[in-house]
């Protein structure tokens, strides 16, 4: 939940930077780069043993780096800006649906009728709030960057519990950061941003936001939450965010809520608490661990 909430800040402020020039590969390669840099200055600091992983490991976390981060960001963020904010919130959101059917094609899971009724239901309770048949322009690139986004948001948080059986959130999210880092430093180098797009307060603001609180925060949550729980059952959870800020924007911006909103939030909350309710997780659900994995005792 705590992730939802600092999540929910993203689509706003990202696109405030989008609309005024930054491009999705410099936003991403920021957003990346703040979280990267935060971690391993800590990490220098009070737990350098959070650096090192077997090297079995080191396939998994650079691919779940690449697909589940990087492809994220950058596909969430032209979605965002070729479709807006809410029908591409609600593309990227068809996550935990995509992350039950590859439990069921590539593991044989049997999983619980109601947990996939539980994610059909958060998902469409997310289309009602943020109106996700409302598109700013039909455009196919904009369709298949949601798509993708929701696939990165698939494979994110399912590395992300496979990763949690050995490796606590710091390593986990110092090292799918790193690996973004490194491949937007290719793909954009430094030299190339534009700056002067973070000319005014705003920007500067908006940007803080969607580093700090947006992504370190938000994932760090979200990190922890699937040492706990499965990460289809946290995908339902961070359904949240959506409604979370169209409630938010209502006070806040003066954004009324249609009825056809509020019902969908009502949705939202339904579903986030009969995945909540439901009996304890089985293995069916659980992702495996990484080649490398030692188990490690939550805190």
């Amino acid at each position: 939940m705590l992730a939802a909430l600092l999540f929910c800040g993203n689509g706003a402020t990202s696109r405030l930077l989008l609309d005024d020039g930054t491009t999705a590969g410099e936003l991403s390669e920021l957003r990346a780069a703040a979280t990267f840099l935060c971690l391993l200055g800590w990490a220098l600091l009070r737990n350098k043993g959070a650096i090192k992983v077997p090297r079995a490991d080191v396939p998994w976390l650079l691919w779940f780096g690449l697909v589940g981060i990087a492809l994220t960001n950058v596909a969430y963020f032209v979605a965002i800006r070729r479709l807006g904010v809410g029908v591409g919130l609600t593309l990227e959101y068809l996550g935990p649906i995509l992350l039950l059917c590859w439990l069921r094609v590539r593991y044989r899971r049997t999983v619980s009728t109601r947990v996939w009724l539980a994610a059909l239901l958060a998902f469409v309770g997310c289309m009602l709030v943020v109106r996700g048949w409302e598109f700013e322009q039909l455009d196919f690139v904009g369709v298949s960057a949601g798509l993708l986004a929701a696939v990165g948001f698939a494979t994110y948080a399912w590395g992300a519990e496979r990763s949690g059986h050995s490796h606590s959130p710091l390593t986990t999210l110092l090292w799918f950061s790193g690996v973004t880092t490194a491949l937007w430093l290719v793909v954009v180098p430094p030299t190339s941003i534009h700056l002067n797009t973070l000319g005014s307060a705003s920007h500067i603001g908006a940007l803080a936001y969607v580093c700090i609180a947006g992504t370190l925060g938000g994932f760090g949550a979200a990190l922890t939450a699937v040492r706990f729980i499965p990460a289809a059952r946290a995908a339902v959870v961070m359904t949240l965010e959506p409604a979370l800020a169209a409630l938010i924007a209502w006070p806040a911006l003066g954004e009324t809520l249609a009825p056809i909103q509020i019902a969908g939030g009502a949705v939202v909350l339904t579903a986030v608490a009969w995945i909540q309710i439901q009996r304890q997780a089985g293995p069916e659900e659980q992702a495996p661990p990484l080649p490398g994995a030692r188990a490690i005792s939550h805190p």
